[in-house]
């Protein structure tokens, strides 16, 4: 019986690249700047980060999603949730907004601060085609309700989603059970600190740097720096260093769909015809009666 275990490698590097989405939010996007910069299931991933309330005070007004799911972390700031189901969300520093767009949700998330940070991320999930078009669903995470563990050797981890395995216990997210399975960690390690983690190897993984850089692998370590995402090889282990200046990192794993991925803006569906029909309901209201 083979007992190796693989430390993952990390295979291709997308720096994230600055553009503006919403009514002009200034942000940095890797996953997502083009269909060749997706790893299934992810689709996207931007950062934000501004002192300067013209970099996101006009926000993101209403604008409509289907057939996938949008996580919003924000490490910095306040916004508001606000959708055509009712739902309300305040959304504040260290909080998590996970919202399942499925088969229509037409929200809106607005600055509630005319000044200070705003910063955070927003991550893009699909959904399984037997899943697009199921009603949409939205869940507030409070701060409080996401478990802060300390790593042995210095630094600490928050568990968004997945379950993190450390010293011989399971440190559960409080999002678990979806089909994807994700793996959402928040990372912080001082000057040379490591951080080791097993992952499923049949779960595709990769590592966004936020502050700081890393060397990523275990035998032949590679380096990531700040504001780049790493996609990382198959294995059963992902091995980070920390710099000189220490580091803050998002590590993010999940379960393939291998399924066709047709994206429309807002849309993210598996054919042409399905797109069509995003669109033809959006326009027609009949997006809105769907996911209800």
């Amino acid at each position: 019986m083979n007992t190796t275990v693989t430390s993952r490698t990390l295979q291709r590097v997308i720096a994230g690249l600055a553009t503006s989405d919403g009514a002009g939010v200034k942000l940095r996007r890797s996953l997502g700047q083009g269909q060749g910069a997706r790893l299934d299931p992810f689709l996207m991933l931007d950062e934000f980060s501004s002192d300067n309330p013209g970099d996101y005070i006009a926000g993101f007004p209403a604008h409509p999603h289907r057939g996938f799911e949008t996580v919003t972390y924000m490490l910095d700031g306040h916004m508001r949730h606000e959708d055509h189901l009712g739902n309300v969300g305040e959304l504040k520093s260290g909080g998590v907004q996970w919202m399942t767009a499925g088969r229509g949700i037409i929200h809106s998330e607005m600055p509630q601060q005319e000044e200070g940070r705003m910063r955070g991320f927003q991550l893009w999930i699909n959904l399984p085609a037997r899943e697009k078009m199921k009603a949409a669903h939205y869940r507030d995470i409070p701060p409080n309700e996401i478990p802060l563990t300390s790593l042995p050797g210095g630094g600490e981890v928050k568990v968004i989603a997945g379950t993190l395995h450390l010293d011989g216990r399971d440190v559960r997210g409080p999002i678990q059970g979806l089909s994807t399975d994700p793996l959402y960690l928040d990372v912080a390690l001082p000057a040379g600190g490591d951080f080791s983690q097993p992952v499923e190897s049949t779960h595709n993984a990769f590592i966004y740097v936020y502050e700081g850089d890393v060397q990523v692998g275990d035998a032949s370590p590679r380096p990531l720096k700040s504001q780049s995402a790493g996609f990382l090889s198959p294995g059963d282990r992902i091995d980070v260093k920390a710099g000189a200046a220490g580091a803050r990192f998002l590590v993010l794993a999940g379960r393939p769909l291998r399924e066709p991925v047709v994206q429309y803006g807002p849309f993210v569906m598996n054919t042409s015809e399905e797109i069509e029909q995003a669109i033809m309901d959006y326009q027609s209201g009949r997006f809105t009666q769907a996911a209800t």
